[in-house]
């Protein structure tokens, strides 16, 4: 399988952001976004994805982090699906339980060629280290959408935001990690009965 790495820049009156990945990394990250608890977050799709991610932001964050958390999702979205390319020879199916004491999230994710979300995750608290909860919920569909993929989370269970919020992105992570790994009995083929993904 050829090098599955990315660069993807995208510039609008309200952000500008670089996202680079490598699919194939060891989990390394480096980010310059201005929002703490989503760097945060995001170092959990490195390290439980085994994915190389490095993503520079500057946005209006004098309004607030909606811009600039979904434009985040938007780009790595882009430059998720231009690293993956055709997807011959990929699991194409990915999930995982991750479990944080109390708090225990289902991620399930499908590199159809076809966005879709459907997120259910009832957080305790409106906001985690100033960080707004409801902008997750932007961060996956940006990301969905341009990564042309099918992802379902659900936190089963939590009583703390911050532990709810890990474990979605833990599991995140551990989903794209399996769906994404190439599939030795399906080298060169694409994994599904359309013949295209």
């Amino acid at each position: 399988m050829a090098a599955r790495k990315a660069t993807v820049e995208r510039n609008t009156l309200e952000t500008q952001i670089t996202v680079a990945v490598n699919l194939d990394g060891s989990g390394s990250s480096k980010f310059d976004t201005g929002i703490a608890f989503l760097e945060h977050m995001l170092d959990q799709i490195a390290r439980h994805g085994l994915i190389d991610l490095d993503i520079r932001a500057t946005g209006d964050l004098h309004i607030d982090a909606h811009h600039t958390v979904e434009d985040i999702g938007i780009t790595l979205g882009q430059a998720v699906a231009k690293a993956v390319g055709d997807k011959k020879g990929i699991l194409r199916y990915g999930h995982a339980y991750v479990p944080l004491d109390e708090a225990l999230s289902r991620v399930v994710v499908d590199f159809s060629g076809r966005p879709g979300l459907s997120f259910i995750v009832p957080f305790t608290r409106a906001s985690v280290g100033g960080f707004d909860v409801d902008l997750f919920v932007e961060f996956f569909q940006g990301f969905v959408n341009h990564a042309q993929v099918t992802v379902h989370v659900d936190n089963l269970r939590g009583d703390n935001s911050h532990h709810q919020a890990e474990t979605v992105f833990k599991a995140f992570g551990r989903a794209l990690r399996m769906a994404l790994s190439p599939d030795p009995r399906m080298a060169g083929v694409t994994p599904s009965t359309k013949g295209v993904l």
